[in-house]
């Protein structure tokens, strides 16, 4: 069980962390959220002994080994296997200690050890790992100082994936990943065995991993029981109650007002009213449910224009000549469409919304567009691009010149910032308030199609369905590239699947686009999973289903092995907290207790391996 008792930690004169208190029992996943600046990230550093509160305590079973990822991404000449192996400190001990023991005791001990942590299949389990994130095989083997910092991030990650860490402490471990090792992460935690405490604003993971979730608000916790979608219950129906309160309260005040003010100067009644005066006095005004700025989106929708808006026709694009990033592009984007490009970071998404927003030419081929066309393109360097010294009003009078104070001030308007909001500076603005900003910007001109390059990295979770909402009314087309699959599912009703230099048209729905990805281990489309058209969905849906009866034997094996495991995993468990307490009288002695564990460790091997194979037949790699 972790327990915090009474946190408060101030960070530049700011209360981050109010008197908090709330007890995690043990094994639990953990989804920390609340508003951007609530202080999640600190309270994961507070736990982590990066960050000191000022006053009261966290309290864990001694031993607990905490797991938490630093902010600076590994570099050097190491490569990614190297690093995340290196993780296992303890196998790197006995490895090098059995080359030179000369006790044959010692070195029994050694090898039983090594095969008690699974040392030699350590290797495989990194590799793994990082494949999961997306290194391919000889990616794995290369120079980490020849990565980008985010490609070194996920590096880091599955370090502290490897190291299978008591306590995980992940702080939005998605910003740095593709939905393809979006969806290989969430798979990865659904089955960690061990406490996790993950920060995150993606809806999907909240509602699959975790089962506690923790609310940090105005310096306070709350703990609810459940996945996102309980506790987003549960937190409607509380607030429903606050502000039925509030009424009843206000009601009640207004009654004692009109009683004092009618009586008070009356000899008679004097007490009477001095007494309901004190009683007005004392009552503590509860406040009402505040209303949050951060979730107003409202896009502008533009005037119609006829199919189709652009139309690509074997378009070759690329930033070097004579060397295009993608070929063979064929596409067509109507008024009413709603894409998602899905792919592996590095595929060229960003490459092809770059070239449907005219920001990168065609090499060859033939790119037609609407003379009329209007395109908002958003991507990430546009927040960082924002004058920091000058507000959101000054920002969008430079791009409205000409326009009257009334028409910019209600574009803004739209986007949450009114009144004197529109005059703060941008420094003084969060990253969400930044990301709204920008797309408030791109708007401006109701474009006829949205280019949207990951739009979702600074906004939480509620920032996210209002978007959602603000997309699902949007009069235009909109194409979207981005790692939260609950917002692709609620928005996309076409996939592009960008993969080895082109991009074509994935027939099936994001279900299935998870479930290959996940079968698949990797962000590549299989030969039988790409299509250049909708004609054989009846087909390949009713193979699909003959399929699946061929294999539900073969599934309920899966299931039955997944069963075995579980128990084994549970055994092993309770014998490690029974080697970790004194002995008892009566009770099974320590070297007793070690023999059972290195059999359960034996059964495991063998159940994992059924597992593993059963898994295969039921899903074999195409």
């Amino acid at each position: 069980m972790l327990t915090f008792d009474g946190l408060t930690l101030r960070l530049g004169g700011h209360l981050v962390l109010d008197r908090a208190s709330a007890a995690l029992p043990p094994r639990s996943r953990v989804g920390l959220v609340g508003r951007n600046g609530a202080g999640k990230s600190t309270l994961l550093k507070v736990v982590a002994g990066v960050y000191e509160a000022d006053d009261g305590t966290i309290e864990c079973p001694s031993g607990t080994r905490i797991g938490y990822v630093a902010q600076e991404a590994p570099g050097g000449a190491a490569t990614p296997f190297e690093t995340v192996l290196a993780t296992a400190t303890e196998r790197a001990q006995l490895l090098a200690e059995a080359e030179h023991a000369e006790d044959p005791h010692r070195i029994g001990e050694i090898h039983e050890r090594l095969n008690t942590i699974d040392a030699h299949g350590a290797p495989a389990r990194a590799s793994r790992i990082l494949a999961g994130l997306g290194f391919p095989e000889d990616a794995q083997h290369q120079p980490l100082d020849s990565f980008s910092g985010g490609w070194r991030m996920r590096v880091a990650l599955a370090a502290l994936l490897f190291s299978e860490p008591d306590l995980l402490l992940l702080d939005e471990p998605s910003n740095h990943l593709d939905l393809e090792a979006a969806l290989w992460l969430e798979s990865f935690l659904k089955t960690y065995r061990s406490s996790i405490i993950v920060v995150s604003h993606e809806r999907d993971l909240l509602n699959n991993v975790v089962n506690y979730i923790l609310h940090l608000d105005h310096g306070k916790m709350a703990l609810y029981a459940g996945n996102y979608d309980a506790f987003e219950r549960q937190r409607s129906e509380r607030q429903a109650q606050i502000e039925a309160m509030r009424t009843q309260q206000e009601a009640k005040a207004k009654k004692l007002q009109a009683y004092v003010d009618r009586w008070r100067y009356k000899a008679h009644t004097a007490r009477q009213a001095q007494s309901r005066l004190k009683a007005l006095a004392a009552m503590k005004p509860i406040a009402a449910v505040a209303e949050d700025a951060s979730l107003v989106f409202d896009f502008p929708s533009p005037k119609e224009l006829r199919p189709p808006l652009i139309v690509l026709d074997d378009v070759a694009v690329g930033y070097v000549a004579d060397t295009p990033v993608l070929s063979g592009l064929n596409l067509r984007i109507d008024p009413d469409d709603r894409i998602a490009l899905v792919g592996r970071n590095g595929n060229g998404k960003t490459t092809l919304a770059r070239l449907l927003a005219s920001q990168l030419k065609p090499m060859g081929g033939s790119l037609v567009a609407s003379g009329k066309l209007r395109v908002g393109y958003f991507a990430q360097h546009q927040i960082e691009e924002l004058v920091a010294d000058d507000t959101p009003l000054q920002h969008m009078e430079r791009l409205l010149a000409g326009a009257k104070p009334g028409e910019v001030r209600a574009q803004l308007g739209r986007f949450g910032f009114s009144g004197d909001k529109a005059n703060l500076k941008v420094r003084q603005l969060s990253g969400g308030e930044r990301a709204r900003l920008s797309l408030a910007l791109i708007t401006r001109d109701a474009p006829h199609i949205l280019i949207l390059d990951e739009p979702t990295n600074h906004l939480d979770v509620d920032a996210r369905e209002a978007l959602v909402q603000a997309l699902t009314d949007f009069g235009g087309a909109v194409l979207v590239v981005s790692h939260d699959r609950h917002l692709l599912g609620l928005i996309a009703d076409r996939l592009v699947l960008v993969d080895g230099g082109t991009a074509t048209e994935y027939d099936g729905t994001l279900d299935d686009y998870r479930d290959m990805i996940l079968r698949s281990g990797r962000g590549g489309a299989d030969d039988g999973q790409r299509s250049s058209g909708r004609g054989n969905r009846k087909a390949d849906r009713r193979l699909s289903a003959e399929a699946r009866e061929r294999n539900k034997g073969l599934r309920q094996a899966v299931t039955q092995a997944e069963a075995e495991l579980k128990r084994l995993w549970q055994r092993r468990t309770e014998i490690d907290e029974m080697l970790s307490t004194p002995p008892s009288n009566g009770g099974p002695s320590v070297a007793e207790l070690m023999k059972t564990r290195a059999e359960v460790e034996r059964h495991l091997a063998t159940a994992e391996q059924l597992w593993l194979e059963a898994s295969e037949a039921a899903d074999p790699p195409k």
